[in-house]
């Protein structure tokens, strides 16, 4: 079985989960903090609020695309659908979320998105990247490649 790698939410260091250990407690290698490997078995996208969203993206224990959408987005609607089947593909390995922006203006005004639909790819507590539109499957695998 393949391991999955998990960062701790303490100080950051990437820790190494065996597969059968999935679901149970963990502790850092480094700073010994408790560890909740639930979040590896999350394998649907993550709906993100304003006031969450230090908790679930800058604090991920995993790499995080963030799709910013809103509901009157037809292009938003077409891509809802591979996102989902990507957050069951990336179960463990990236996380994916959705961030309404209509009800959220906090987070896109801080994140300059302009236009729906954007993704945003954050890791290690950073935004790393970003893209804009309703993309193709295969592009947004391209792009999160180095993150898997």
């Amino acid at each position: 079985m393949t391991p999955f790698y998990f960062r701790c939410p303490d100080c950051g260091t990437r820790n190494r989960i065996p597969a059968d250990k999935v679901g149970k407690s963990a502790k850092c290698g480094k700073c010994s903090a408790v560890m909740d490997t639930n979040e590896l078995r999350i394998q649907a996208p993550v709906t993100v609020m304003d006031k969450d969203f230090s908790r679930l993206i800058l604090k991920s224990p995993l790499p995080v695309l963030l799709d910013c959408w809103a509901p009157w987005c037809g292009p938003c609607q077409i891509l809802g659908p591979v996102l989902t089947e990507l957050a069951a593909a990336w179960q463990g390995k990236i996380r994916i979320c959705k961030l309404n922006v209509d009800q959220n203006p906090e987070t896109a005004a801080r994140f300059h998105v302009r236009s729906v639909p954007t993704l945003l790819i954050f890791d290690k507590g950073q935004l790393q990247d970003s893209m804009a539109g309703a993309l193709p499957k295969h592009q947004i695998m391209r792009k999160m490649a180095a993150y898997l």
